[in-house]
Parts: C-alpha cells; sequence; structure tokens
C-alpha cells in the first residue's frame, strides 16, 4: 500500500489559485484568508453534523501526488445543503451544485444521484489531513465517481476534463490495481449499454498505457 505524507488541505487550494496564472492579480485575495476560509468551511461542517464526503482533487492528493485543485468538491445531501446558508449557491440540477464560501468555489455532488449515496456509504474511510481528519473516498469510490464521468465528458467534447480524468484513473490504476470488473458491474447499474460500452474501450485503453509505463516502453527517442 502506497503511504502518503499527511496532506495540508488549506495549503492545496490556496497554492492551487495562487499559482494559476488565469487568476488575475488584483483578484487574488490574501493567503491567510484562504486557510481561514478552508477551516472555517469545515468547522461548519462539523458543528452543524453535515454527512459529507471528500472527493475529487483533493480526495486524490492522499492516493497519488502532483494532483491539485482550486476546487473542494463533497458528497452531500440537499436538506444538508439547505443547513449551510453561509455558501451561496450559484447553479443546481438533480445531481450537482456549485457554490462559493468567501473565496472558495466549493462543488457539490449531490447524494439524491444514487451512485454519489452509494460511494458515500459504501466507499468512504476517514483520512488524516493536517489541520483534521475528513471523511474521505476510498480508491474505489474515485473511480467509481470519475469512470461514471467520463462518457458525459467525452459528449460535452471537454478535451481538458477529459484528459484530466483520464490522468487520474490511470494513476489509481498503476498505483493500486482496483477490481476493474467489480467496478463496471457497479457502473452497469447506473450506465445505459451504449456509455459501458464505450467506458470499456476507454478503459483498456488506460490500461494499456499503464502496462507499457510498468514494462518501460514508450516511443523511441531521438539518440535511438
Amino acid at each position: 500500500m502506497i503511504t502518503q505524507r499527511p496532506v495540508h488541505f488549506g495549503d492545496v487550494v490556496r497554492n492551487a489559485i495562487v499559482f494559476n496564472m488565469r487568476n488575475q492579480r488584483e483578484s487574488l485575495v490574501s493567503t491567510d484568508a484562504l486557510l481561514r476560509d478552508v477551516s472555517r468551511l469545515f468547522d461548519l461542517l462539523h458543528e452543524r453534523q453535515i454527512d459529507y464526503l471528500l472527493v475529487g482533487g483533493i480526495a486524490m492528493l492522499h492516493y497519488v501526488e502532483g494532483r491539485n485543485t482550486e476546487d473542494i468538491n463533497l458528497i452531500v445531501a440537499l436538506t444538508s445543503l439547505r443547513q449551510l446558508p453561509e455558501i451561496d449557491i450559484d447553479s443546481q440540477d438533480n445531481s450537482f451544485a456549485r457554490g462559493k464560501f468567501q473565496a472558495l468555489q466549493i462543488d457539490f455532488l449531490l447524494s439524491g444521484n444514487p451512485l454519489f449515496a452509494e460511494v458515500q456509504h459504501n466507499y468512504a474511510t476517514v483520512q488524516a489531513f493536517t489541520e483534521r481528519d475528513i471523511p474521505c473516498a476510498t480508491v474505489e469510490g474515485l473511480m467509481l465517481l470519475k469512470l461514471y464521468a467520463l462518457p458525459s465528458l467525452y459528449r460535452q467534447g471537454n478535451f481538458m476534463r477529459v484528459g484530466l480524468l483520464e490522468n487520474d484513473i490511470a494513476s489509481l490504476i498503476q498505483a493500486y490495481q482496483p477490481d476493474l470488473p467489480l467496478l463496471f458491474e457497479k457502473l452497469d447499474q447506473h450506465l445505459n449499454s451504449s456509455d459501458m460500452g464505450e467506458l470499456q474501450t476507454i478503459v483498456a485503453e488506460i490500461q494499456q498505457r499503464v502496462e507499457r509505463f510498468r514494462r518501460g516502453v514508450g516511443p523511441a527517442s531521438l539518440e535511438d
């Protein structure tokens, strides 16, 4: 099992925002304010006994290195979200909501979606971040969410997001060898047959890349 040093949650979000060149210099908030916002958000979740699960890029950092994100991604129930009026909701549909808490961008996966609910209840663990222990998706939980999202992102033509998710999936496969047939069996309950067929083709291609990496096989160098 790969072990990672505890991640400093606030530092991850702060560094992602500060070093994102797309952010205009004048719009950057102070790093101290970001750290306070992160701490206060999780204080509120604890104080109000909100049942949540951390997913997304920060959860990934507990399993693989090099992932960064400006957003916080949480699975919650819609009823729980209503207990947090401090969060300004920008958009919402049946499965997702996006909001702001002070300077923090938060993406919510709503547990009214059956797969999100299953990940929250059956693919959860507690991970030690520097600031506190936080309920976090397991490797298998993260894989389910990322695999579930891929067909929709392909249809949207979202090249950047597809590349990011496929890299996450490849990294988790390479490091942890999750039981892919078992994950496909679970996803078959939530995706149509066409999406499942495409997803299995995509994952087979990712597995081939991982296998080439393990064998040390790649394109010939310019010196060859």
